[in-house]
């Protein structure tokens, strides 16, 4: 069961608002929609909860015509670049993991190639075989390559593959690993997503080491998680690497459920992260201790692989842990995310992700709003599949754990990241006030 926040203040403020503005409505008799609603809504509760209230713009909420509007212009833009609105159904498709499309996400190599960089095994492409580090050469007969360069695949891609919905067909011409073309059609569909993209173990030098790619934390990641642990725990590990480079966050539950497996029984109901909210609400600040889990781990050293799209509850891990475990970071500087949200649902119709909390360690470290950089720089190497000890990251990490140190050769020039994900990214780091409808 996810955490509930003591929510009858702001409760009961909403309901008294929203018995005087059906009040008016009935004496002016002004149509009053449900978007205003949400939108009143959304209004009293940033007053209320969100952690920069005092310094958010003074704004007029009846010059907004829904709650989109009315979140853009009331964000402290200064340090606030994630609060958002979305509909309850986006929502309730995300926490459950469901998905329509191919489940691919895109992104550019040094060579300025378009390759698959992640692939869902529930895909029907990649039950076809189709890989990460596999070439785009066309989809449709379209070459991806100079709009992806040209940074405009993102507005381009429905004319392209089509919008996110089952049925639609696309024919794509890869280059694989060999160097052959192979050409694939592929029809999106509605499946759920793997969050363990890839588990498996290490025989190094130094010792026997795990190895995790963890694509996001929410609820159906708790199940693939005790699994993937249990394998670790069974093969005796000793080091760890946790490869977040895409993980943009999630459900802190789930976190703190992963937190507890690295760091291992003897830190069993141990403070893991502490949360802090605006002093209106300073009494609900709360620690997160962690759990007992059924497969903990004994760990000497954890190498977490980043990119800048490693973010939020990834970042927590990686603060929360520190203070108990030699955790070093590998490839790019992190996102900058040392807060946390409340996901407020209205009615059926929308769930609001406010700001609404600072996130620390036990040892009180928090404010990255930097991000963490990494022992060394590293670009994400998408030329390779996960498990191949040539893809640059994880030899990096090897690297490290058998040596104690970085390599002090192949110094890497910064190359920025430009990727596509079929994948909604913005639900990171949440706490859920209201549940899903079981439905």
């Amino acid at each position: 069961m996810l955490p509930v926040f003591d929510m009858k203040k702001i409760y009961i403020i909403i309901l008294l608002f929203m018995v005087f503005i059906t009040s008016c409505k009935k004496e002016e008799e002004v149509p009053y929609t449900t978007d205003e609603a949400a939108r009143d809504y959304l209004f009293e509760a940033m007053n209320e909860l969100y952690l920069w209230y005092d310094q958010m713009p003074d704004v007029v909420k009846e010059d907004y015509k829904d709650p989109y509007e009315l979140m853009d212009a009331m964000r402290y833009e200064t340090l606030d670049r994630w609060s958002f609105v979305q509909t309850y159904n986006e929502f309730v498709a995300m926490y459950k993991g469901s998905f329509v499309g191919h489940g691919i996400r895109m992104g550019l190599d040094q060579e300025n190639k378009v390759r698959i960089v992640q692939i869902y095994k529930n895909s029907q492409m990649y039950l076809k075989g189709v890989r990460r580090g596999w070439i785009i050469k066309k989809i449709n007969g379209t070459d991806p390559a100079p709009i992806f360069i040209a940074g405009e695949w993102n507005t381009r891609s429905e004319s392209i593959i089509g919008p996110p919905e089952a049925g639609i067909t696309n024919t794509f011409l890869f280059q694989i690993p060999d160097g052959r073309d192979s050409t694939i059609t592929a029809t999106k569909s509605s499946f759920t997503l793997n969050t363990v993209i890839h588990c498996d173990t290490l025989n190094l030098k130094s010792d026997k080491t795990g190895y995790l790619v963890l694509d996001q934390f929410i609820p159906i990641s708790n199940q693939e998680l005790a699994t993937a642990f249990a394998f670790l725990k069974q093969e005796n590990i000793v080091n760890l690497i946790v490869d977040l480079r895409y993980n943009t966050g999630g459900d802190l539950g789930v976190l703190t459920n992963m937190a507890s497996y690295i760091a291992g029984s003897a830190k069993f109901s141990t403070p893991f992260l502490r949360f802090n909210y605006n002093d209106k609400n300073s009494a609900e600040n709360e620690i997160y201790n962690f759990k007992s889990v059924a497969s903990p781990l004994n760990l000497k050293k954890v190498v977490v692989i980043c990119t800048r799209s490693t973010a939020s509850a990834s970042e927590d891990l990686i603060n929360g842990l520190k203070p108990h475990l030699d955790v070093i970071c590998i490839g790019d500087t992190t996102n900058g995310k040392p807060v946390g949200m409340l996901g407020l649902a209205y009615k059926t119709d929308y769930m609001f992700w406010p700001i609404c909390y600072s996130v620390e360690n036990s040892a009180y470290q928090g404010d990255f709003y930097d991000g963490f950089p990494p022992e060394k720089y590293v670009p994400d190497d998408r030329t390779h599949d996960w498990d191949d000890r040539n893809e640059l990251c994880l030899k990096e990490a090897i690297y490290y754990l058998e040596h104690g140190s970085v390599s002090p050769k192949s110094i890497y020039l910064y190359q920025p990241s430009k990727q596509f994900a079929e994948k909604p990214e913005r639900f990171n780091d949440a706490i859920i006030i209201n549940e899903p409808l079981n439905r």
